[in-house]
């Protein structure tokens, strides 16, 4: 069995036609389990949720729109599950499941891209990272992490070490430790779902979410996986998953994890 539950349609319109293309190479290249998983920050409905300078002239989508390019796929015979990435900020935990709860999601991806009003994978805000300690900048993200895991409102962590995108990767290793430690006892206390994401690999740090390190310290609490690309363009579904499916062997992975109506279940990865 292969996953790719972190595909974003959002570079067209949301159109039977537009996500066949994703579908087809989905086919191509042997993924039995695919879904699309739009960001939420893009839909009109959340705008309750999330708000920024940057977030504002994006947020224009409807979500009646999407669910329906769903629906009238399914119903022309093309199997896709339907999901969400929705951006966690604390504090927002009663109105992000209000909104979770109105829609038959298969499963709900959550993610962090900010801290406050930072986008810490903007290359637009880039700059940023160089008035800031490293360090801090890790800790703080983590922190986000864990009360993520710890609302028990997702059933898959997005790209847990995201914040090295632009290889700001703190040196002191027995630091980094402690991070990895410690979300990996909450991911594996509340059940949650990680990522290996081969996105990385085009991002400019060049490298899978998560570090082998994290993923081991993940795999050692028997938190399970599934393997996604982001992609959001169709020729990336399914991208360097022989580098991803690798990974996870090397660490000891023997399962994957698919979701439908927001149950999981174990298979034997492909």
């Amino acid at each position: 069995m292969l996953t790719d539950y972190h595909i974003h349609v959002e570079r067209g319109p949301y159109t039977v036609d537009w996500l066949r293309q994703f579908y087809e190479q989905a086919q191509q290249v042997g993924i039995k389990d695919w879904g699309i998983s739009e960001h939420a920050y893009r839909f009109i409905e959340t705008k309750h949720i999330f708000w920024n300078n940057w977030v504002e002239p994006r947020q224009t989508e409807k979500m009646d729109d999407y669910q329906n390019m769903i629906f009238r796929a399914r119903a022309e015979g093309i199997k896709v599950k339907f999901g969400i990435e929705i951006d966690f900020f604390p504090g927002k935990e009663k109105e992000i499941k209000e909104f979770i709860d109105r829609y038959p999601f298969d499963y709900v991806i959550g993610s962090v891209h900010w801290i406050d009003q930072w986008g810490i994978d903007l290359s637009e805000m880039k700059e940023e990272w160089e008035r800031r300690r490293v360090e801090d900048v890790w800790l703080a993200y983590f922190d986000r992490i864990e009360s993520l895991i710890e609302s028990n409102l997702f059933d898959i962590a997005a790209h847990l070490d995201l914040a090295k995108i632009f290889s700001y990767i703190p040196t002191n290793q027995e630091f980094l430790q402690e991070q990895y430690n410690r979300i990996a006892r909450v991911l594996a206390k509340r059940g949650t779902c990680i990522e290996i994401s081969t996105a990385g690999l085009r991002k400019p740090v060049g490298e899978i979410y998560p570090h082998p390190l994290l993923l081991e310290t993940c795999f050692g609490q028997g938190v399970p996986i599934v393997i996604n690309s982001d992609a959001h363009c169709p020729e990336d579904v399914g991208a360097d998953y022989e580098r991803a499916l690798d990974l996870a062997r090397k660490i000891g992975y023997k399962k994957i994890q698919t979701f439908t109506n927001r149950k999981a279940e174990s298979h034997l990865l492909g």
